[in-house]
């Protein structure tokens, strides 16, 4: 009986240091399958300084030890209609868990109707959905000058979008860096390589909030 008793233990034990390196190696692959697609513009593409001074790599240099791998697939001049067409190819080759969506700057600022970037935006959400991604959405901006309705309209199109689809929205990141001519390059309209620093801590903490959840919690 006696032996009985200890062969059951040594199997119990046996099987406790099995299964807890099974647990870890798990935990790590997940881990690694974690991507972040940024399917952006000029603001996200690093336009007018050198890729690495950008707030992608900056975003992920800071994260290299997370085992997040953040993809930039934003493109200087990028409107919703090049980026929606090219979604489909980007989330087969990279099968994203994440996607940052930055778009609507160039389609507002070349006077699109805003239905149609709308439109763009709510195809590429529901692709994005259709294939397991999680949607974070950018809150974007348009100089006023292109009059009241269309600015509100532009405007108001982010957040119906994020309350039919039940999405994070985050504030357009350059709110308060485009009152600051010191931050800003020479056109007025990218940040320079100074407020790419500041970008990027910032979206470290926000899309760390949605993507880490568990940094807040040190």
């Amino acid at each position: 009986m006696l032996f009985l008793n200890t062969n059951s233990l040594r199997n119990k034990i046996y099987t406790f240091f099995i299964f807890i390196p099974l647990l870890l190696i798990s935990d790590q692959i997940l881990a690694k399958e974690t991507k972040l697609l940024i399917l952006g513009d000029s603001l996200s593409a690093a336009y007018g300084i050198k890729q690495e001074q950008g707030w992608v790599s900056l975003l992920q240099d800071a994260w290299q030890d997370q085992g997040i791998k953040v993809i930039n697939a934003a493109i200087s001049g990028e409107t919703t209609d090049g980026a929606l067409a090219r979604l489909p190819r980007l989330l087969e080759q990279h099968s994203p868990t994440h996607i940052f969506v930055e778009l609507g700057g160039n389609d507002g600022l070349q006077g699109h109707p805003v239905g149609k970037m709308r439109d763009n935006l709510e195809k590429i959400i529901q692709l994005s959905q259709k294939n397991a991604v999680k949607v974070i959405l950018q809150q974007m901006q348009i100089p006023t000058n292109y009059g009241k309705r269309y600015t509100q309209m532009f405007t108001g199109s982010y957040a119906k979008l994020a309350e039919k689809y039940t999405l994070t929205m985050l504030p357009f990141f350059l709110e308060n860096i485009a009152l600051d001519n010191s931050l800003m390059q020479r056109d007025g309209i990218h940040p320079n390589a100074e407020a790419q620093i500041i970008i990027a801590k910032d979206m470290q903490k926000t899309l760390g909030e949605i993507i880490l959840p568990w940094q807040n919690k040190k």
